[in-house]
């Protein structure tokens, strides 16, 4: 059954212990705010799901994923603080970023500091993968950044409530999903592949796009940034057929870690002679 309709949440408004700040996004699903937590004196984001999409359902698809994702403790994981109903609206609370990595890609990025944003993101993908949970929505606007370029993957558990709820089937979102994960039939493989996706555009600056045909929009530039080895991990990444893909995230971890220090002397010696 849907809830009852209510007043928009403005800014400046309070809903309970929590002042609205700032709205920092809207999506199919949520709308996200940064509040003030005027009982502990900290800053959260509260991301807020609109009305007409709160149904039991809805609610019981969260329960059942929550379940499965609450165990995950992982630095590159944001962890959900709260979930719960404050003045009769279902409220998520988790630690609030600085920005996301979507607002970060609006400017120009050092090879460095796009290296270690893959490896981080890597890493939490792969502790998740170990405990036998999938994301199905890998994108720029749920990588998160805090402080000193420490990222985190938000929507663990949330993303496929939302979107199995909505959509009946399939999760993820068109443009970054793999395509046996568009057909609803998601794995670690395609995870793998919507990583592949946002390295592209960290290394080369373009978004690539089906029907993924090597090469790739922004091939030129992608050379003149990644030593050939990493462009053969991008590449496998994203071939079209899962089974040609690394099986999960610690796979394609460890063959990213195998190309820093070669990468990295390539960009160097790139940046010092381009």
């Amino acid at each position: 059954m849907q809830t009852k309709s209510k007043p928009a949440i403005r800014v400046g408004s309070r809903l309970g212990k929590y002042r609205i700040e700032k709205r920092l996004g809207v999506g199919g699903f949520a709308t996200v705010y940064s509040a003030f937590d005027t009982l502990l004196g900290i800053k959260v984001a509260l991301k807020v799901p609109s009305p007409e999409l709160v149904s039991e359902q809805l609610l019981e698809e969260f329960r059942r994923e929550a379940k499965l994702t609450i165990q995950l403790d992982h630095p590159n994981i944001l962890a959900i603080r709260d979930a719960t109903f404050v003045d009769d609206h279902f409220v998520i609370i988790s630690p609030l970023a600085e920005r996301t990595l979507h607002d970060r890609l609006q400017k120009r990025m050092g090879f460095e500091l796009a290296f270690d944003i893959l490896a981080q993101l890597l890493d939490g993908v792969a502790y998740a993968h170990d405990q036998g949970v999938i994301h199905c929505d890998i994108k720029p606007e749920n990588v998160l950044m805090f402080d000193d370029n420490q990222i985190r993957l938000a929507d663990f558990g949330i993303a496929k409530a939302s979107q199995r709820t909505i959509n009946g089937s399939g999760t993820g979102t068109i443009g970054y999903m793999a395509p046996e994960q568009a057909m609803g039939k998601p794995s670690a493989r395609s995870d793998v592949f919507s990583i592949g996706l946002l390295a592209y555009r960290l290394f080369s600056g373009k978004w690539p796009e089906y029907p993924f045909e090597w090469p790739l929009a922004g091939a030129i530039q992608l050379r003149r940034r990644a030593h050939s080895d990493l462009i053969a991990v991008i590449r496998k990444s994203l071939n079209i057929n899962p089974r040609g893909r690394y099986r999960n995230a610690g796979q394609m971890y460890a063959a990213v870690e195998q190309t820093r220090l070669k990468a990295t002397r390539y960009a160097r010696r790139h940046r010092t002679t381009g």
